[in-house]
Formats: structure tokens, sequence, C-alpha cells
């Protein structure tokens, strides 16, 4: 495992688990919200936020954080190892909810509200993005490990077994 990428819904928890996981391994870690964001909330151009991904899948070991669709094939065409986090609508809702007004360390800058237009992005993404992540992934079983995580829970006890730590 020397290029992994962990994706699922917002507030699954995809960062928590990556700085988990890069504690374990060493592996060093790029949150694409940290590319595609700038501190004063707005948005780096396209074409530059593609080529700062593609500096990074040329690397030879890395962690990405983030689903970012859009960018989904190259990742899973450059990577060894899939995360996926697909947790419950109530428990993305949650996690997004509880990190308002925390500094985040894959975020450039701290959230002060709840946004409405991201809360809608959790309640849809099972719907609008989830069955898509699936049938890729499905084209990928058999030459990358894809390993699926459907509570915290799974997540930390593969920490632990695989990696001895949590």
């Amino acid at each position: 495992m020397q290029k992994v990428i962990i994706i699922g819904s917002p507030g699954a928890g995809k960062s928590t688990f990556a700085r988990k996981l890069r504690d374990c391994t060493s592996l060093p870690l790029y949150y694409l919200d940290m590319l595609w964001h700038k501190p004063n909330q707005t948005t780096v151009p396209r074409e530059l936020f593609d080529a700062q991904l593609q500096e990074i899948l040329q690397k030879d070991r890395w962690i990405i954080d983030g689903n970012y669709q859009r960018t989904l094939v190259p990742r899973l065409d450059a990577c060894d190892t899939v995360f996926l986090l697909d947790f419950p609508v109530e428990i993305c809702l949650h996690g997004a909810q509880s990190r308002v007004g925390e500094k985040q360390e894959d975020l450039p800058w701290i959230e002060t509200e709840f946004d409405e237009e991201f809360r809608q992005s959790i309640l849809d993404f099972p719907r609008m993005q989830l069955p898509q992540i699936y049938e890729l992934l499905n084209k990928y079983q058999a030459s990358r490990q894809i390993i699926i995580f459907k509570s915290h829970k799974e997540a930390d006890r593969y920490l632990q077994t695989h990696w001895h730590c949590s």
C-alpha cells in the first residue's frame, strides 16, 4: 500500500481516517479540499487544481483525501488502494455539523455555519454519487485493493488490526 485514495460522502470522516492512516503508515497526505479551496473561500481554476493533482499522482507514495468525483478515474488509475467510507447519511450530517467552528487541517478556513448547500450535498450523496462510485469500483476491483467501511468502528478496527494503531 503506497498510493491510497480515501473517498466517501462529505462529513463521513475521510480526513480523520486519512490522518490516522498517515500516522500509522508515514505516507504523505494530500487533501483535495486544500488544493481546490483558497483561504478566502473561493476556488482555484480547474486547470490549476488538475495540474496540482497530476503532480501528486506522479509521486511514489501518497494518501489523497477527498471525493471530487470529476477526478476519481485518474486517481483510481494511479492508486493501489481505495478506502470508501460508505456511512449512513445521519452520521455524515452529524460529522459535518460537528466541525463547524473548529479549525481543520484539511480546510483553509474555519466554517462558521452549516451551509445549506453543503447539507444538501450530503443528503444527495447516496442517490447522486454513491451508485457511480460503486460502478467505478467494480471496474477496478481486480487490480486494486478496495476496502469499504460501513461505520467508524469498522475503520478503527482496520487500523488496529492491520497497523496496530488507532
